[in-house]
């Protein structure tokens, strides 16, 4: 049942107007008929906007289009902000809406257990396992969220807690499963896995397979959230964060400059600081050595030798790992050891 149906279903049903908040509602609008949410032209849906009765005709009448997503938090932020405003707005379309989002993210869940950026749409790179932006660990933290009854989900339909827990079952093991071994030795995480193979995977043009200094701190966050780690578990969180301290560039950082010569009207520069420390969002699979690709889809040693446009509109140096590394793993360690 889709969400406006089920909508005039229960304001039917219960006989009175329900509370209701206006966030939600377009969200309800927004809603694809297979339970997911899109990203139109690419950007985040901004809910505040009110909506025309013009573009509500549109979103009505494109129902039924397969582009539902779970890339920067699409279908994952209006899952939980449905299930949050449902406590406070008693509501039960809010609710209904939401767990009809978590029944398309449990369909969405391939074989392998992951999840790719796109669900039915599987053409390119949208069929990958993705990281990427952490989009697959935002599924995961849904079902951890089901499952645990935590974040508000303690409201959800119970018979979706086994099913959760399967799905964060495959999810892990998925996780486990695609941690990139270099030279006999457990890595990190490239930001897309092919979905067959489960090795590590080119998305756009200057995403090539690589080790992800970005995307892989996302994902040792998720295992150190479980309770009672496994000993597999544990053993992907060390070996993970060895690699980030293996892999710190140590003496540069990036700096942000005004220059009316490029294109841009600025630029982004690798200049030397002693006291600075940062990572690479690519590193070569075999060597570890960082690289830098622009939309030529042709990997450099330097951020100088990629366009302009990359490289002041993509963040290729970050300090991503800095506080899981000095902070995080270590009180990790003080309550699960190694």
């Amino acid at each position: 049942m889709g969400a406006l149906l089920f909508a005039s279903f229960v304001t039917a049903v219960i006989g009175q107007e329900a509370v209701k908040d206006s966030v939600a509602e377009r969200m309800l609008i927004y809603q694809r008929s297979n339970g997911g949410w899109p990203q139109p032209g690419g950007d985040a849906i901004n809910y505040d906007k009110t909506l025309s009765e013009a573009l509500k005709a549109i979103l009505l009448a494109e129902k039924s289009k397969l582009d539902a997503t779970i890339d920067d938090q699409a279908t994952t932020r209006e899952i939980k902000m449905l299930v949050t405003t449902y406590k406070k707005t008693n509501n039960p379309i809010y609710l209904k809406t939401a767990e009809i989002g978590i029944n398309y993210l449990l369909t969405a869940q391939n074989s392998a257990g992951g999840w790719g950026q796109f669900y039915p749409d599987t053409s390119g790179y949208r069929k990958h396992i993705t990281y990427n932006d952490n989009a697959m660990i935002d599924a995961m933290e849904i079902m951890k969220s089901i499952t645990e009854g935590t974040n508000d989900f303690e409201t959800v339909n119970k018979a979706l807690i086994p099913r959760a827990k399967a799905a964060m079952a495959k999810g892990i093991s998925c996780i486990l499963k695609t941690q990139f071994v270099q030279k006999g030795k457990l890595t990190v995480w490239c930001a897309q896995h092919d979905r067959q193979t489960l090795l590590p995977a080119k998305a756009r043009a200057f995403e090539l397979a690589s080790l992800s200094g970005n995307e892989s701190v996302g994902i040792v966050r998720f295992l150190m959230s479980i309770d009672k780690p496994s000993a597999e578990i544990r053993k992907a969180i060390n070996a993970a964060v060895t690699w980030f301290e293996a892999s710190k560039l140590v003496g540069i950082r990036i700096q942000e400059a005004v220059d009316p010569f490029q294109p841009k009207g600025r630029d982004r520069l690798v200049i030397n600081d002693p006291n600075s420390t940062v990572w690479a969002r690519f590193y070569d699979l075999d060597t570890n050595i960082p690289f830098f690709t622009g939309r030529n889809g042709t990997p450099k040693a330097t951020l100088a030798e990629i366009e302009n446009e990359r490289r002041v509109g993509y963040a290729y140096y970050g300090v991503w790992p800095a506080k899981l590394v000095a902070t995080d793993y270590p009180n990790w360690l003080k309550k699960w050891g190694n």
